[in-house]
């Protein structure tokens, strides 16, 4: 297993290294060479001319000189509204925006409506997360799919970029920001901090770019969504800055500082709940607001040419300002911005974008010329030649205006399809690789599915006598196995319907509820059947365990329709009503109640799963003492800060207290709880060791593995309890019962396994499997990166760090999957006290192989079967409309879970090695003593 696990590794970061690779990207930096052709003589004679051996001020002299573009602006001033769709400000399908949002944007308004601005719907390429698109920005390129991995640790960006380019002609840059990732609750004080010095800035004339990074309207949205009663101030509040930039700076003509030209971008949009991170329109669809550009349409919304690419913006800016356009470059200029230019001048414009997007893909295809262009990777015959009528000079082609309308055709046919072009660029495969890592993964997963066929055919000892005896009985059972087996059919044709993945979570809620229902009637039929043999054992003292049977599993039924329906979920639906939309709406006030009562029975439970144990030993009530120590205090944490607004260091501080005593009290039961759980030596057994040797070994087997039971169940329940806990801090507050349900859901299991003997554990095990993955959806995730929870990934942090942040992002993420993974512990001490009581003789290699292996083994068995399906399907999408908006998302769910399944594992078998480990060290210096 082990070496399967490892092949499996082996091959799945051979794939994800194949398929998401490292954006392509040219060394180096655009400088004068960007301004002339790559067949122009003239480019010799500024070859010695570079950006290194001129200073700033000569460097910028010559980039006017060579362009011959002449920028009517000297100054910019770039607005980052984070999370703000350009709906609230352009409307959306030809309509104005909602009357609240135009009444939150007056000035703003008054601007598009004069023609004194231009508006773009720019389209941002998912992850919709900020960093990327920044980045998309700055520098016009499109990042690799898995930057989404690093946007809360940016980096330096050492690619070209507009930054860099205004920095080598002496530019002066301000940038007034904020701790961005830091306070993501925070809606005021963030934007305060950046808008206090703003002001004072606007009246210096020692800059020549001033970024401005206004977090809150991002903020707003997460914690309330698009229509939270925060939006409109925010709203307001923005339109005050872009009024306060105008006055000062823009309509002010006859100041010592320059034309200034005002762009107000957003980095994406957000969905009705206010997240972001997938592909849909709310989250693609981010502002590119141009204020000191002349529009001849005052009718905004219905102009015809308002929606561009986030990546056009780059040259666009490049070109307005006379510097290089970033060499990796892949948008197209926005004409409209050039509108007020001569002829000649817009076609220099489109000559200098051409030769930079050519220059890209010569770079793409080696020893491509625009004089010989032939049709390869797209390329048709068609834009051949277009190129060829692109690359002569621009007064050659600008003799007629006939002439002047074809060139500039031609011009945007190119740059059009060359965009394209190289954006699709950025998902080639290399096909071998991939190739290798799927076989890798395959051959993984058929060796773990070899070993869960050996595993599950072997005898039981003491069952085959009454297998035999009772075919009714093992037909019933096959029935269940065959089901939840066949779970894994069902998901892996689904998984090729971009629909069925983006509603997953219908798929595991169904999977569930089948299962319970047949549970059920398993346990009914008995009573049902109303055969004398039936009756007969009832009579017998199972009564009640069938009783606690039927119960368990009536209670199962109850808590997972409560968790289906309390997160929509989803992509399609999510405007549906459900529980916790429900629950929002009636205040703040009840969500916090319900948090506060979800904690207080969490605790409750627990405390009643401790002594239902059936032991009063001190070692259990001082067990019992600290974990109820740890949810009083979360209690009293939750109680005091408000979770929707607490993010004061105060709050913080308490957080890692909590942290600490969770850490310590669970770890501490895993260390110590195997060296002080008292060792069982009855005197009928020191007696027998004189007499009998064979009776001497069975004895010592059957008391090593009480010892072992009571020590899985105990620090399997710290195990839950802590993470009971944890969640209850991380989650959002509509999250609370949930979590307590998913506790019921386990508690409940365990008594109904408790009362099912051994048979068929594999099939136990892949319930708690699927009840993990019916659990995650229930807690609002899906497979989009919109409803990863941000917020919570900072909770109890003082300071930034993205090890820590993308930790509690995980365990947010993957609560329920590691939830039941941990429960595995308690399931397998149940199975201790089953074997115990139906087996005289104890075989500790059998009990090892189906107690202990099954709950390792099915897991990763099973997510194997799902990472290598999955991986092959992704691989058969990689042409798909959908392949990086909804398959590659949800194949970083299912990498994300294969990780989540490893730990689980890895903790529940070190768990156990470590305490039969210690327990045996301890029973061999007792025996010795003795």
């Amino acid at each position: 297993m082990i070496s399967a696990v490892i092949l499996q590794i082996i091959g799945l970061s051979l794939f994800v290294f194949g398929f998401f690779p490292v954006k392509p990207a040219l060394s180096g930096v655009s400088g004068p060479e960007s301004f002339y052709s790559d067949d122009g003589g003239d480019s010799d004679s500024v070859a010695n001319h570079t950006q290194t051996s001129l200073p700033p001020h000569l460097l910028k002299s010559l980039y006017q000189e060579l362009s011959g573009i002449h920028p009517s602006f000297d100054r910019l001033i770039l607005m980052v509204i984070d999370g703000l769709p350009a709906e609230f400000v352009l409307g959306k399908d030809g309509l104005p925006p909602r009357e609240d949002f135009r009444e939150a944007m007056p000035y703003t308004q008054a601007l598009l409506s004069n023609g004194m601005a231009i508006g773009y719907h720019a389209k941002a390429a998912p992850p919709t997360v900020t960093m990327p698109r920044l980045k998309a920005m700055v520098s016009g390129a499109i990042g690799g799919f898995l930057d989404v991995a690093f946007n809360f640790n940016t980096q330096a960006m050492l690619d070209d970029n507009l930054l860099g380019q205004f920095f080598r002609i002496g530019w002066k840059m301000v940038m007034l920001g904020d701790e961005t990732w830091l306070k993501v609750k925070d809606t005021v004080q963030v934007d305060q901090n950046v808008s206090r010095h703003l002001e004072s800035e606007l009246n210096r004339d020692d800059w020549n770019l001033l970024i401005l990074h206004y977090l809150g309207l991002d903020h707003v949205g997460h914690i309330g969504g698009r229509n939270s009663i925060l939006m409109t101030p925010k709203l307001k509040e923005m339109d005050e800055v872009v009024k306060m930039i105008h006055l000062s700076t823009i309509q002010t003509r006859d100041n010592d500082q320059g034309k200034t030209l005002l762009v107000v971008v957003s980095d994406h949009g957000m969905t009705e709940n206010g997240n972001h991170g997938g592909s849909s329109y709310e989250e693609t669809d981010s502002l590119a607001l141009f204020v000191g550009l002349k529009s001849d349409h005052s009718d905004y919304a219905a102009s015809p040419c308002n929606s561009i690419y986030q990546v056009d913006i780059a040259p666009t800016l490049a070109l307005l300002f006379d510097v290089p356009i970033p060499k990796n470059n892949v948008g197209v200029v926005i004409s409209e911005a050039f509108d007020l230019l001569t002829d000649d001048k817009q076609l220099r414009v489109l000559e200098l974008n051409s030769w930079q997007l050519l220059r890209l893909i010569q770079a793409q295809l080696p020893g491509l010329s625009c004089r010989n262009l032939p049709s390869h990777n797209g390329f048709t015959d068609g834009l051949a030649s277009t190129i060829v009528e692109c690359s002569g000079s621009v007064e050659k082609m600008s003799k007629s205006r006939d002439d002047y309308s074809c060139t500039v055709a031609a011009y945007h046919q190119f740059l059009k399809t060359a965009s394209e072009w190289l954006s699709r660029r950025v998902t080639d495969k290399p096909v071998g690789l991939l190739a290798f890592g799927i076989v890798t993964m395959a051959v993984s997963s058929l060796t773990l599915l070899g070993l869960m066929i050996c595993m599950s055919t072997e005898d039981q000892p003491g069952e085959n006598q009454r297998l035999c005896n009772s075919i009714t009985g093992m037909h019933k059972w096959s029935v269940n196995e065959i089901f939840l087996l066949g779970v894994m059919l069902i998901l892996v044709m689904s998984m090729a319907s971009s629909s069925m993945v983006e509603e997953e979570q219908y798929i595991w809620h169904f999977v569930l509820s089948t299962s319970y229902v047949l549970f059920l009637r398993k346990a009914v039929q008995p009573l049902a059947s109303g055969s004398a043999k039936s009756l007969f054992k009832l009579m017998k003292g199972q009564a009640e365990r069938h009783d606690i049977r039927i119960s368990s599993i009536i209670l199962l039924l109850i808590s997972g329709r409560i968790l289906r329906g309390w997160h929509q979920g989803g992509v399609n639906w999510t405007y549906l009503p459900d529980i916790s939309k429900w629950l929002e709406q009636a205040g703040v006030n009840h969500v916090r109640s319900i948090q506060q009562a979800s904690g207080l029975l969490v605790i409750s439970l627990s405390m009643c799963a401790l002594y239902l144990f059936g032991s009063r030993r001190k070692i259990t009530r001082l067990f019992g003492l600290c974990f109820l120590i740890c949810g009083l205090l979360v209690l009293w944490h939750l109680y005091h800060n408000n979770a929707f607004v607490s993010t004061s260091y105060d709050a913080a501080i308490q957080t890692q207290i909590i942290y600490a005593i969770l850490g310590i009290a669970t770890i501490g039961t895993f260390v110590a709880l195997p060296w002080f759980i008292p060792l069982w030596f009855p005197g009928t057994c020191s007696e027998l060791n004189l007499k009998s040797t064979s009776v001497t070994v069975d004895g010592q087997c059957i008391f090593s593995l009480v010892e072992f039971r009571d020590s899985s169940y105990l620090i399997g329940l710290a195990y839950i309890i802590c993470w009971c806990l944890l969640q209850l801090l991380l989650q959002q507050p509509i999250n609370s019962m949930p979590i307590l349900l998913l506790l019921v859901q386990i508690f409940s299991s365990m008594l109904y396994f408790s009362c099912s003997g051994l048979q068929h554990i594999e099939v136990e095990v892949a319930l708690l499997y699927y009840m993990g993955m019916a659990g995650h959806f229930a807690l609002g995730n899906s497979n989009t990166l919109a409803t990863i929870d941000v917020a919570g990934a900072f909770i109890g942090l003082s300071s930034h760090s993205m090890f820590l942040s993308g930790i509690l992002m995980f365990i947010i993420t993957y609560a329920s999957p590691m939830l039941f993974l941990l429960s595995m512990l308690m399931y397998i001490s149940v199975k201790c006290t089953s074997y115990l009581a139906n087996h005289q003789n104890v075989d500790l290699g059998h009990l090892a192989k189906m107690i202990l292996g099954f709950p390792c083994l099915v897991p990763v068995g099973l997510n194997s079967i799902l990472l290598t399906s999955y991986t092959i399907v992704l691989v058969l999408m990689r042409n798909h409309l959908f392949v990086w908006s909804v398959f590659s998302p949800k194949y970083l769910y299912v990498c994300a879970a294969t990780v989540c399944v490893y730990t689980g594992v890895f903790v529940v078998a070190a768990t156990e090695i470590y305490t039969c480990w210690v327990l045996a060290l301890r029973r061999k210096k007792q025996i010795s003593i003795r």
